[in-house]
């Protein structure tokens, strides 16, 4: 019998240069290698925005990997926000 795994969600806004660097592709690719649902999006103000859920233990794995980013990012700041009620069943790039 599979123990049942409480599902965790978060969200947070992720300050610095991580636009134009490729961060959405990264993060989606970080996610789904962690089986992870969610989405990510750029913010006009030059932030990007991520909300996700999964197995509390690779929630937390994947936002330690978001504060380090990609190659060419720099993460200046993180600061969680309100989950939406509603996320996707897997995890998407949106506008």
């Amino acid at each position: 019998m599979t123990p049942n795994i409480a599902e965790s969600r978060s969200g947070v806004i992720l300050e610095g240069r991580v636009q134009g660097v490729g961060f959405r592709w990264w993060t989606r690719g970080e996610a789904n290698r962690l089986g992870l649902r969610g989405t990510v999006r750029n913010l006009p103000n030059g932030s990007v925005e991520v909300y996700v859920a999964g197995p509390a233990a690779l929630v937390d794995e994947f936002l330690t990997t978001l504060r380090g980013g990609p190659p060419g990012a720099l993460v200046r700041e993180v600061r969680a926000v309100p989950v939406p009620a509603a996320l996707p069943p897997d995890f998407r790039i949106v506008a």
